[in-house]
């Protein structure tokens, strides 16, 4: 497999290593010790969980408050644009953001550490999208921020044919989560 780093520290892309031919492919799509090793990530994973949306939908961006989730992401089917968001405060990429479009033939996955903000827009018809998570989801617990914040400025493509959730769409700003 190979790494990417991106500006944000401790997130990286992951560009799993495929062997295919004319009868389909095969993939890891983890490895306990190889993540470890090569991408540093060392948290039990607790919950896998599978969505499907459709052209448009933009989903977050969430966060757990209290017990923060870690996720590796990746797209079994379709294509989407995920963001990650530094919400920690004492890391040097704090309030910046990194995007990454991905999707069933690239097959590369996003490593989002636990303190960050996530979300992602479905940029093909329908989305299979799949994570595991380092803690479990709890509703009671989730925070959210504003999908176009303008203090953080997230370059979303397609962004006129945006589909939100009513709590996506009144998510509080960037400032607000900050004053928190």
């Amino acid at each position: 497999m190979k790494v990417i780093a991106t500006p944000l520290n401790d997130c990286v892309i992951i560009e799993p290593r495929v062997f295919g031919d004319d009868r389909g492919f095969f993939l890891e799509t983890f490895h306990v010790a190889r993540y470890a090793e090569l991408a540093n990530i060392t948290q039990p994973f607790v919950q896998d969980n599978h969505s499907r949306s459709e052209r448009g939908v933009l989903r977050g961006l969430h966060f757990q408050i209290n017990r923060p989730q870690g996720k590796l992401v990746r797209v079994v089917r379709g294509e989407v644009f995920d963001v990650a968001v530094d919400l920690r405060r004492d890391s040097p990429s704090f309030s910046q953001w990194h995007g990454v479009v991905l999707n069933e033939n690239n097959k590369r996955q996003l490593w989002v550490p636990p303190g960050f903000a996530h979300g992602f827009l479905v940029l093909s018809d329908v989305a299979d999208f799949e994570y595991k998570c380092t803690d479990y989801y709890d509703p009671d617990d989730e925070g959210a921020i504003l999908w176009n914040d303008p203090e953080l400025a997230i370059e979303w493509p397609e962004a006129s044919a945006i589909r939100l959730s009513d709590k996506d769409a009144g998510a509080p700003t960037f400032a607000a989560y900050c004053q928190s």
